[in-house]
């Protein structure tokens, strides 16, 4: 596993836990960024991947790596929300406000990270990382809850022509995340299909929500069965998005008899993986959505 992130000032915070083998260094860059590289003695690798990016045996065509932008922007009320997040996702995860925007690069054209805090974060994913969609996942109660100028965030996306979406889910909801996946991958489907840039998915710290978006995409539109594509993203970006919330999904969107089983009812690992035919009637059906 490979990560790098890039700070706005000449420290850097992970705020992931980082796996026992992984070797961690730091090297200066100009303008007082710094770069951290973390490596791992037992490197991930996948076969047979292929959609958005990645190669058939799993390895992209050049290394891109995991980016973290910070910036200093005081906060209080982060303890507060990583102790709802662990005790409703049992998460061990934590997003700190104060460090700023971070994200990931999970393929050439999408990237999955936390809240924008301000239209100097559209700028720098603009010009820094070529972002021309951004799809939030956040519902109105999350960006008021941080004192975020949303207003703001939104006359900057147009002023730089970055197309905003938005598909709100209830943040730490299995049920909510479940019923607003086919939509929201619908409009992370549709935009990376445009291309005329990257897509910059994320929810308020992009560790639940916003990956289990890119995780159903990758799932129902590359190839991949529900394990491998998660295992792929959290490769690049360790999170804890809701297995159980795809997976409904996924059964909801494959299953059209009103006599089905009921999802509680059906094992654990059901639709951890889907048959061609699924996956080409999942793909018609989450088109179908587009503008709704």
């Amino acid at each position: 596993m490979e990560a790098v992130g890039k700070a706005c000032c000449p420290s850097l915070v992970l705020m992931y836990p980082l796996h026992k083998d992984a070797i961690f260094t730091m090297k200066e860059r100009k303008h007082g960024h710094v770069r951290a590289v973390v490596g791992s003695s037992n490197p991930f690798k996948l076969s047979r991947i292929s959609c958005g990016g990645v190669s058939e045996d799993g390895v992209e065509p050049r290394q891109k790596p995991t980016t973290m932008r910070v910036s200093a922007v005081p906060g209080s009320r982060t303890e507060d929300y990583n102790t709802a997040m662990k005790r409703m996702m049992r998460s061990p995860y934590e997003y700190h406000h104060d460090l700023g925007m971070n994200y990931t690069l999970i393929t050439d054209n999408l990237i999955v990270g936390s809240q924008p805090q301000k239209p100097e974060d559209i700028d720098h994913l603009k010009h820094e990382e070529n972002v021309a969609y951004i799809l939030n996942l956040q519902q109105d109660r999350d960006i008021e809850y941080w004192g975020v100028d949303f207003q703001a965030i939104l006359r900057r996306c147009q002023e730089l022509g970055i197309q905003h979406m938005r598909r709100p889910a209830r943040d730490f909801d299995p049920d909510s995340l479940r019923s607003g996946l086919p939509k929201a991958v619908s409009s992370l489907e549709w935009a990376i299909s445009d291309g005329k840039g990257r897509v910059y998915v994320h929810c308020t710290a992009g560790l639940g929500r916003a990956p289990a978006v890119a995780v159903a995409y990758l799932y129902w539109f590359c190839g991949m069965d529900l394990n491998k594509a998660y295992a792929f993203l959290t490769a690049k970006r360790p999170c804890g998005p809701n297995k159980r919330a795809i997976r409904g999904a996924t059964y909801d969107l494959a299953t059209n008899d009103p006599g089905k089983e009921p999802f509680e009812s059906l094992p654990e690992y059901a639709f951890e993986g889907i048959a061609d035919w699924e996956r080409s009637s999942i793909q018609d059906r989450v088109r179908s959505l587009r503008g709704t």
